[in-house]
């Protein structure tokens, strides 16, 4: 479905835009972090009890692997030291294993090709099984970066029952290991220029995870003028890469350790930069479960649609109007009875526990479009102290955050971007593009071509520019109180737990 999926667009991209094949000078890659299973021919192979071949893909988000991330973990053994100290449920190792001890026969015994997302699609596109250095440091404990410690370690594996990955060189896994925009194989297939409408022989460059490719795409953005602002250096830079999930990126030129965040990742955005990555499981998808779920999703669905509007802007006026007719000072104080914790789907940052569940403090028997505004608010704003969390611990080591990038679906939605700002107290830049993802995508294949001599000149030249939204000191203080209950809200569950233990 993917490479269908690209294939399609490439070609509705060329005919919409007018451009001549001819003019393509290079192709990049990005794409989720997920894991594509395939046998010795390169067919698919299933990954689930059905043994459909349709379902080769894990999602980054299966979280069916926690007994396996625990065994992990229990390990204790040295790579786990750049993943936070902690592995995830969400990488590749504990999936991995959890496909070998449940599917033996269906799945793992077949297997031949283990690709990363986006090293899929570089291999659809050239046939080259090189592998992208961000995908193998942050999803499969590759080691770089580490003095005289470089490479897989075969010893991790022998130690979590995945000996099996490392023979025939760790063929299955990777042998050639690439930086994010170096040329991958001879270029475009034929086979492959044909389903695209393209030439054959167009450089493509090594991939990136999407999310780091928006932060790549965000990084070299330049706030206009009209504000007076001293942009502070690219290692204060925090992206927040929002969508379903949210990527919370940032860069430096030492190892940050920050137990319970990821990393940190050598080279994994910029060479010879280390990135550290907060994150939250889920943000977008959090958000619509919270309005869709509510019994007045349906009136605000069918309100939204007569206007022809957003729902989420519809959803905002509500909370502007309840605001008003309260005469509240800012909209943000109408959730001052209500408090989330939006672990709904566990915790990845910064306190790694899958386990810990969602929490509504505030219910009452009301159920009309009101209601539904104010939990949606209060959903949002317990997503931004989720990433103050992360900030205050990337602080507490070491990192610099000083501003913050904001890219992603997400980005559209005013409140959800006002209520991060607030929080955090921190300016924000709104890049001018929307796609900032692409972005950096388009920069990788920028880089393949030769068009600049290195990734960061290209970021450089291609950031464009952006807004900058500077935080709003009069909603400080209520935000600060509103993030002590936060942080109890945690600490309740936990006491609730041990209880029913």
């Amino acid at each position: 479905m993917y490479t269908t999926s690209t294939t399609v667009v490439i070609q509705s991209a060329l005919t919409k835009s007018g451009i001549d094949k001819e003019e393509i000078r290079g192709i990049g890659f990005d794409a989720t972090c997920s894991l594509v299973v395939l046998d010795g021919d390169g067919a698919s192979v299933s990954v689930n009890h059905s043994g459909s071949t349709e379902q080769d893909i894990v999602m980054w988000m299966d979280h069916r692997a926690e007994d396996q991330a625990k065994r992990i973990n229990d390990t204790n053994h040295d790579v786990l030291k750049y993943v936070g100290g902690i592995i995830s449920l969400e990488m590749q190792a504990p999936k991995l294993l959890w496909l070998k001890e449940n599917l033996h026969s269906t799945c793992w015994s077949k297997a031949h090709h283990l690709f990363d997302l986006p090293d899929f699609l570089t291999w659809k596109a050239t046939g080259s099984l090189s592998r992208s250095l961000c995908s193998l440091v942050c999803k499969w404990n590759y080691q770089a970066g580490v003095h005289g410690n470089n490479g897989w370690s075969e010893d991790f594996f022998s130690q979590i029952s995945l000996e099996d990955l490392v023979d025939n060189g760790c063929s299955m896994i990777g042998t050639e290991v690439k930086p994010p925009g170096s040329p991958c194989g001879n270029g475009l297939s034929q086979h492959a220029a044909e389903e695209m409408g393209l030439v054959a022989g167009i450089p493509v460059g090594t991939s990136l995870i999407d999310a780091h490719a928006g932060a790549l795409g965000c990084m070299g953005c330049i706030p206009r003028s009209e504000v007076t602002y001293s942009l502070p250096d690219i290692t204060s830079r925090l992206v927040l890469v929002c969508g379903t999930s949210t990527c919370h990126m940032i860069v430096n030129e030492k190892e940050v350790f920050v137990p319970g965040v990821w990393g940190p990742f050598y080279s994994s955005i910029l060479p010879g930069l280390w990135t550290t990555e907060g994150g939250q499981s889920t943000t977008g998808k959090l958000i619509d479960f919270i309005v869709q779920s509510h019994p007045a999703y349906p009136e605000v669905r069918t309100a939204a649609k007569e206007r022809n509007i957003h729902e989420h802007d519809f959803i905002n006026e509500l909370l502007e109007k309840q605001a008003k007719q309260k005469n509240l000072q800012s909209l943000c104080e109408l959730t001052r009875d209500l408090h989330i914790w939006p672990d709904f789907h566990g915790n990845r940052s910064p306190l790694a526990d899958p386990t810990l569940k969602g929490m509504i403090c505030g219910l009452t028997l009301n159920c009309d479009m009101n209601d539904l505004a104010l939990k949606y608010l209060a959903t949002i704003q317990a997503i931004a102290y989720g990433t103050e969390h992360i900030i205050q611990e990337m602080r507490g080591k070491g990192l610099d955050v000083s501003i913050i990038y904001m890219c992603g679906g997400l980005r559209k939605n005013t409140v959800y971007l006002k209520t991060h700002v607030d929080v955090t107290g921190l300016p924000l830049i709104l890049p001018d593009e929307a796609e900032s993802v692409l972005v950096g995508a388009a920069m990788l294949g920028a880089c393949a071509s030769n068009d600049f001599p290195s990734l960061q000149v290209a970021m450089e030249t291609m950031g464009g520019s952006g807004t900058i939204v500077l935080p709003s000191s009069t909603d400080s203080n209520y935000h600060a109180k509103k993030f002590r209950v936060f942080l109890e809200m945690v600490d309740d569950q936990k006491k609730y737990d041990s209880i029913m233990s």
